[in-house]
């Protein structure tokens, strides 16, 4: 009997307790179970009420001027996305997409960028300010500088060319913005300082790119072809580069020069190509990576190119540039010996042969250079013609 009565007095708690946890318990909110969601405008802009008059007078100048900037040329930042065709182990294609960004120079619907961005792509989209999207082509295309432009067939009044500037002039320390789409997120803008000027860069074909601003503004993967502007809004290069171990932002980004941007865009729209100059010598022995030939041929130089070859009826068989004459065995190599080393172009010393075909990428077919060579120990300056090369 007492163990009926404790059974069924234990029941009535176990239930008692079953009835309070169902009527008291509540599901997880939605809300803090997911992550918080991006809300896109349809300008980019922000979605939030216009700030009062009071709240603009607290801002300071610098931050009216990043606002300025953004409102009025944050319209010309396009969103560049790209389709490639790789293919998976069946050889089936299988299509890749990339982002990147492009500035718009004109109303006629042209857009610098990278060519690293374009390289390759079987499909161009464009994404406007306004969220509307057009398909692209390739008009222009200069690896050597990694640049390029595209153009879209775009109403005009959708069109915000941003002015190019100088490169001339810069500072380091002076401010700069940034205008992108970092990892997708259009048109983020990021600003800093120009950190240093004049640095060299490679591109993926192995030119040499000088005059390159060094800027700590974040630049990330998204952000190439996207413009680098000063506090005037004018672009003053073109963000191409990061120095990074991670992949992304360490505040070492770098630009290739409005100058050279400038200077290469027309022919890039008219032509669809650069015009450069031809020099005509192979087989560049760099002396600086090969002491001992310079010591083994009694050449008194620790830097320069050793010509191997003259290409017959090339500007430099025509300027004078002598190849060698004969071969000597130093160590285990066979080394070309009594012709020229080449010391500068333009004054501009030589080093590693990339470099001297950047130098005389710099200038067009038909331009008279100076050519500095080392030979019989004595120093010659020969002025030569260039032709124009190959397209590649």
């Amino acid at each position: 009997m007492k163990n009926a009565i404790k059974a069924a007095f234990l029941t009535s708690i176990i239930t008692a307790a079953l009835v309070y946890v169902v009527l008291e318990w509540k599901p997880l909110r939605p809300e803090t179970s997911r992550p918080p969601q991006v809300s896109w405008a349809a300008s980019g802009a922000s979605t939030s009420t216009a700030p009062s008059a009071a709240a603009v007078s607290r801002l300071s100048e610098d931050e009216k001027n990043n606002i300025d900037i953004y409102q009025k040329y944050g319209p010309g930042v396009v969103n560049i996305t790209t389709t490639t065709l790789a293919y998976d182990f069946f050889l089936q294609p299988v299509p890749q997409s990339g982002t990147g960004s492009g500035a718009v120079v004109d109303t006629n619907g042209h857009i610098v960028t990278n060519h690293h961005v374009i390289a390759e792509a079987q499909r161009l989209e464009v994404t406007l300010w306004d969220r509307s999207k057009y398909r692209a082509k390739v008009v222009g295309d200069d690896p050597n500088h990694d640049l390029a432009i595209i153009k879209i067939d775009a109403p005009k009044d959708k069109l915000k060319p941003i002015p190019i500037g100088t490169s001339q002039g810069l500072l380091v320390g002076q401010k700069v913005l940034a205008i992108g789409n970092p990892y997708g997120l259009e048109r983020t803008l990021t600003t800093g300082i120009i950190s240093s000027l004049g640095r060299s860069i490679e591109t993926q074909n192995r030119r040499v790119v000088d005059e390159i601003i060094q800027t700590d503004a974040a630049i990330n993967p998204g952000n190439s072809g996207g413009p680098l502007l000063n506090s005037s809004g004018e672009i003053i290069g073109i963000n191409t580069a990061i120095y990074s171990e991670s992949g992304g932002s360490v505040g070492i980004g770098f630009a290739i020069p409005a100058d050279t941007v400038r200077s290469i865009t027309g022919d890039l729209i008219t032509l669809g190509y650069v015009p450069r100059g031809y020099l005509g010598v192979r087989t560049l022995i760099n002396l600086a990576d090969y002491p001992m030939i310079a010591e083994g041929l009694r050449l008194n130089a620790d830097h320069g190119l050793l010509v191997g070859a003259v290409v017959p009826g090339s500007p430099a068989q025509k300027g004078g540039i002598r190849p060698p004459t004969s071969a000597v065995i130093i160590g285990n190599a066979q080394v070309p010996a009594g012709g020229d080393v080449i010391l500068a172009i333009n004054g501009r010393d030589v080093g590693a042969a990339n470099n001297l075909n950047s130098l005389i990428d710099k200038y067009k077919p038909g331009e008279r250079i100076t050519v500095t060579v080392l030979r019989d120990g004595r120093k010659l300056d020969l002025p030569i013609v260039l032709g124009e090369a190959q397209r590649q």
